[in-house]
C-alpha cells in the first residue's frame, strides 16, 4: 500500500509493500541478465554499398547507427562508452563488425529517420486507456530560481491507450484544461482496428465517451443475445419471455439516461426481431 506521507510531501517516495517475495526475488536477478542477440538480417545490412560517388562514402547503414544509439540509450551511456560497449561486445560473440566511432554517431544521430513499427492485430482489442501530465519549464521557473518569488509552469497532457498486450495504439496531446471524457472519444476513434471494450478511470466516465462506444456495445449485445436465443429456442415461450425481458429492463436500467430513449426502443426493437428469427427455426434440429 502506498504510504499517506507521499501525498503531503512531494519529496517523499512512495513505499509498497512486497506480497511475493520469490517473485521479487527472480525479477532482480533478471534485471542483470544481459541477452543481446543479433539477427542475420541486422548483420547483413551492417554495412552499405559504396555510391560510386565523388567524396566520402559511408561506410554503415542506417540501421547500424540506429541498433548503437538504441543500446547506448537503453545502457545509459555517453558516445564514447557506447562506442566501446559495443566493440566489447562484439569480441564477446565473435562478430566481425566494425563498431563506428563516437564522431559518426554524433553526425548520424541528427539526421537519422527512425521508423517505429506497431504490430497490427487481427481481431478485436481491450483497449487501456489513462493520462499522464507533462510539465513544461519554460523563463518563468529560471527566473523564479534566479530572483526568487514563484514561477509560472504550463502542463500539458499525454492520453494513451494500450491494448492488451502492452503496446501503445493511439495517443493524444491535449492541454491541461481539457476534459478527459471528450479526449477519450477521440482516443477510442483514432484507435486502428476494432475495439471489443475500453477500460478507464473514472476521468473517462462521462456520457460522451459512453455515447462513442454505444454502437459497440449494441452490437456486442445483440451478437450475445442471438447466441443465446440460438441455444434456447426449444425452450418453451414462457421461458424465453421471461429470460428475454430481464435483459431488456437490466439493460434500460443501466443505459437509461436523459436523451437515450431512442436508443433503448431501438435496442428493444432489435432483440424482438432475434427472437423472432430463432422462433421460426423452432423445428430444425439444435
Amino acid at each position: 500500500m502506498p504510504s499517506s506521507k507521499s501525498r503531503a510531501h512531494p519529496k517523499c517516495k512512495t513505499k509498497y509493500r512486497v506480497g511475493n517475495w520469490a517473485g521479487n526475488d527472480r525479477s532482480l536477478v533478471e534485471r542483470g541478465n544481459l541477452t543481446v542477440w543479433l539477427s542475420p538480417d541486422l548483420m547483413a545490412q551492417w554495412n552499405v554499398k559504396s555510391s560510386r560517388r565523388r567524396g566520402g562514402q559511408r561506410k554503415y547503414s542506417d540501421l547500424a547507427i540506429q541498433t548503437v544509439l538504441t543500446l547506448r540509450i537503453l545502457f545509459q551511456l555517453p558516445l564514447r562508452q557506447a562506442e566501446g560497449f559495443l566493440r566489447s561486445l562484439f569480441d564477446l560473440m565473435g562478430l566481425v563488425l566494425d563498431v563506428p566511432d563516437h564522431t559518426t554517431l554524433s553526425r548520424r544521430g541528427k539526421h537519422l529517420k527512425v521508423s517505429l513499427r506497431v504490430p497490427k492485430k487481427s481481431g478485436r482489442i481491450d483497449l487501456v486507456i489513462d493520462s499522464s501530465g507533462l510539465a513544461i519549464f519554460g523563463e518563468g521557473e529560471w527566473a523564479a530560481v534566479k530572483h526568487g518569488g514563484t514561477g509560472v509552469r504550463g502542463w500539458k497532457k499525454l492520453h494513451l491507450g494500450v491494448d492488451g498486450d502492452g503496446v501503445i495504439v493511439g495517443q493524444v496531446l491535449t492541454d491541461a484544461n481539457v476534459d478527459d471524457g471528450n479526449v477519450g472519444v477521440d482516443l477510442v476513434g483514432g484507435v486502428p482496428g476494432k475495439v471489443r471494450s475500453v477500460i478507464g478511470d473514472g476521468a473517462y466516465d462521462s456520457r460522451a465517451l459512453y455515447g462513442g462506444t454505444m454502437k459497440a456495445r449494441l452490437r456486442r449485445a445483440l451478437c450475445a443475445t442471438s447466441q443465446w436465443c440460438r441455444g434456447h429456442r426449444h425452450d418453451p415461450i414462457a421461458v424465453q419471455h421471461a429470460a428475454l425481458g430481464r435483459q431488456i429492463r437490466g439493460h434500460c436500467a443501466y443505459y437509461g439516461i436523459t436523451g437515450n430513449a431512442r436508443s433503448l426502443a431501438a435496442c428493444r426493437y432489435a432483440v424482438l426481431q432475434i427472437w423472432r428469427k430463432w422462433k421460426r427455426w423452432r423445428s430444425n434440429k439444435a
